[in-house]
């Protein structure tokens, strides 16, 4: 009888010391709860976001605008007579010529600067050749590479034979606009060619030869030098490409940046562009951060590649600002 008694007061000491059982039915649910939200946090990871209801703060995703300027050395100057106004010499392709109105790029800068341009465009050109030595394309003529070893050789009258054998007045036009061109008048050469030698396969660089016009950077760095020896007295300007469009080997047309034909992205080339003008002490202008992208593409392009009024005129004033504090 007394065991009985003392278990009966043990069970009953153990009964009050022991935890209830409502706070492990909440503990449960808590851990319920959280594993529920750790699997539907889970779920709306895996389907993603939609970009367009996500608002960003512009602030925290400004982009680097990349200009490098160099002002030309005061020596480079020495014996050279000033004609006391400013000359422009532009250099390019589709990018100065698909529009020569009072739109177009080159107009823009000169309203801009108040200065004197020439634009010396010829559309389908690239800087660098499609053949060794340029002998089998007549648009190889033409080239930034071609078109700098005939001004600096005093022989652009082969750049007015390729425009008779393409049959293009434009090109004819500008050809003569430099053959009856006196450097000596020349205070800034501007070189602006778009994205053609990406989109026409042209290589970006050959490792063993920095100098190769058959190549971007070859052909830039071979037309710059040519430019600074026989006319050290000019200022050389290189506006890089704007953003485009290209199709990739399935026909689709893709943002140039995500595509790689082989000789690297939109991005390398402009790169390459900043490696030259680097190396070589020329003022560099972005165009490609801070004037287009795919966002607003359909506002300032005319098509996959081409510039509108409203991107001209960015860039002549974005120009004017960094070479001339306008």
């Amino acid at each position: 009888m007394a065991n009985f008694r003392s278990d009966m007061k043990r069970k009953k000491k153990d009964k009050g010391s022991g935890i209830p059982g409502w706070v492990h039915l909440i503990v449960l649910g808590l851990i319920a709860a959280l594993i529920g939200f750790g699997v539907f946090k889970l779920l709306k990871w895996n389907e993603g976001k939609d970009l367009e209801q996500v608002e960003l703060e512009l602030s925290e995703y400004e982009v680097e605008i990349e200009d490098q300027i160099f002002l030309l050395p005061a020596e480079k100057k020495a014996g050279h007579e000033d004609d006391g106004k400013e000359t422009i010499l532009v250099l390019g392709n589709d990018s100065i010529t698909y529009d020569m109105s009072d739109d177009g790029v080159c107009s823009q800068i000169a309203k801009a600067t108040g200065a004197d341009v020439i634009n010396a465009g010829f559309g389908g050109s690239t800087l660098a050749l499609s053949h060794p030595e340029g002998e089998e394309d007549p648009m190889d003529k033409l080239s930034f590479y071609n078109t700098v070893k005939a001004i600096t050789g005093g022989n652009c009258q082969e750049l007015l034979d390729a425009g008779y054998a393409l049959s293009d007045q434009t090109i004819q036009q500008h050809a003569q606009s430099l053959i009856d061109l006196d450097m000596n008048s020349v205070d800034t050469l501007v070189v602006y060619y778009d994205a053609n030698d990406y989109i026409k396969l042209r290589p970006g660089m050959n490792p063993g030869n920095k100098q190769d016009p058959m190549t971007y950077m070859g052909a830039l760095d071979s037309g710059i030098k040519m430019i600074q020896e026989k006319y050290p007295f000019i200022r050389i300007v290189c506006m890089s490409f704007t953003f485009c469009y290209a199709y990739d080997q399935d026909g689709v047309l893709k943002n140039g940046d995500m595509v790689d034909f082989g000789n690297g992205r939109l991005t390398t080339y402009r790169q390459h562009m900043i490696d030259v003008c680097g190396e070589t002490g020329v003022s560099f202008i972005d165009n490609y951060y801070g004037t287009i992208d795919e966002s607003n593409s359909a506002e300032y392009l005319l098509d996959n590649i081409h510039t509108n009024k409203s991107a001209n005129k960015h860039m002549a004033d974005h120009f004017a600002n960094a070479i001339y504090n306008r």
